[in-house]
């Protein structure tokens, strides 16, 4: 829902068009869930991609949860057409939207996704097929550069350090919502996805806390275009550090915890610079060089970010207890 010639895992996007899904009547197997706010070039893109799965079309359907596009419920159906089911998710939020998009489906299995993520065109096959051996699977996402050869800094960086979900859902125990799936039993047994947290860790540690447990499935693969510019890095971190946040604030001593975790992210671009030096997906001495100025630069920048998070919150507290 977020918002170069990029590398496509899947067919080009003049892919012909599939007939419209279930014509028959027949409930699906899978339900392919997209959140969407004013990201219509990418829906398109998204959404022609999904258009030539290999997985037969009769066995899928795909929901759209527009979440308030500025652009108008119009201009999103006219993206749609027949080749999704276009639902309004009035409550805004990314997590609002993909529960609206569950409430309207009808598959057995839910494959979530976002709007600027293109998948591969085994994407569905390869995650039904993950789900036979797991209660819950993530996918793998590849990084696209508009540039392969001349990345930008920011570029560089996500390069290396962005969507890294076999470490999420291996090491953290959850998987990021723009890959992920879900059988309905399960994902109705968890509860739907909550609003002012990180929402798919949320959701995620949920999950597990019921003893259901994730499988990291690199074959059912998407690619996402990387954040190209300072504000778009930044714009995507303090997102996400006010959600995490939250989340943790409402944990035993989650405060105090949070300003250790602050002190970490300081500290820890000395450790992840010598993983920028030793990654083969950057090429060039000098993009490795940028990727590390971007790495303490916003690892500083997050810090200071943490910290003003929580004075913010201080305050807000005090306030409401006088």
């Amino acid at each position: 829902m977020k918002q170069g010639g990029l590398k496509d895992n899947g067919p080009a996007e003049a892919a012909p068009e599939a007939p419209a899904p279930n014509a028959g009547g027949r409930s699906p197997e899978v339900s392919v869930v997209i959140p969407h706010y004013d990201d219509l070039t990418n829906l398109r893109r998204c959404l022609s991609l999904l258009a030539a799965q290999s997985l037969e079309r009769d066995r899928y359907e795909v929901i759209v949860a527009d979440n308030n596009s500025r652009c108008g419920f119009e201009a999103v159906a006219a993206v749609c057409g027949d080749r999704a089911r276009l639902v309004p998710a009035p409550i805004q939020g990314a997590s609002e939207a993909r529960n609206a998009g569950v409430r309207a489906s009808r598959g057995r299995v839910l494959a979530f996704i976002d709007s600027d993520c293109r998948p591969a065109r085994e994407w569905l096959e390869n995650g039904l097929l993950a789900l036979e051996a797991a209660d819950m699977a993530g996918g793998a996402v590849d990084v696209d550069l508009s540039d392969e050869a001349n990345p930008t800094a920011v570029e560089a960086f996500e390069k290396v350090f962005a969507f890294n979900f076999k470490r999420y859902i291996e090491k953290e125990k959850f998987s990021g919502s723009g890959n992920m799936f879900v059988s309905r039993r399960i994902f109705d047994h968890v509860g739907g996805f909550r609003n002012g947290v990180s929402e798919d860790k949320d959701w995620s540690h949920r999950a597990v806390a019921l003893g259901y447990q994730w499988r990291f499935a690199p074959e059912a693969r998407v690619s996402h275009p990387a954040r190209r510019e300072w504000e778009e890095l930044t714009r995507k971190w303090r997102r996400t550090t006010a959600e995490s946040y939250h989340l943790l604030a409402e944990k035993p001593f989650g405060r105090a915890r949070w300003l250790a975790r602050a002190w970490l992210v300081l500290l820890s671009p000395l450790v992840h610079t010598f993983v920028v030096l030793r990654s083969p997906k950057l090429k060039r001495a000098e993009q490795k060089a940028s990727a590390i100025f971007v790495l303490f630069r916003l690892r500083w920048w997050r810090f200071l970010e943490c910290h003003r998070i929580w004075i913010a919150d201080a305050r807000l507290r005090r306030r409401d207890a006088g």
